[in-house]
């Protein structure tokens, strides 16, 4: 991969992320994230400063009986640079909550990528809320 990922890297490595989200693979969706990624996510009261600590978080929406129900994106937006790219988007979920109940939400998602020894990997996601 050059410096400069192409549209369709982009895009590959943000349906990875998407995808493993959308099916609640913890494996698969946390290989999208560098070690240090951080992440700004609306409903916490403070930025998670790595992927341990989003990891460790995501444990306890699991253990409390949390699962991803479906996700879809649209409204995607590609932004090359020279070591990486801007991928945004419009995101709809459907999450069980573990109680017997489901919460849908749509929102807004920036997901910032970093070229790593030739490949893509998510530096910071951020997300936020759609208000009319």
């Amino acid at each position: 991969m050059a410096s400069i990922p192409t549209h369709d890297e982009v895009l590959v490595a943000a349906d990875a992320i998407v995808d493993a989200f959308a099916t609640t693979d913890t494996e698969k969706y946390f290989a999208g994230f560098a070690p240090d990624a951080s992440f700004i996510f609306h409903p916490e009261p403070h930025r998670l400063n790595s992927r341990a600590e989003y990891e460790a978080l995501w444990a306890s929406w699991l253990e409390a009986g949390w699962r991803v129900v479906s996700c879809s994106s649209s409204d995607r937006l590609v932004q090359c640079f020279d070591g990486g790219a801007v991928f945004s988007h419009t995101v709809s979920t459907t999450v069980d909550t573990g109680n017997d109940s489901q919460e849908s939400y749509t929102e807004r998602e920036s997901i910032i990528f970093a070229v790593t020894d030739g490949k893509l990997a998510a530096v910071h996601e951020h997300l936020s809320t759609i208000t009319a």
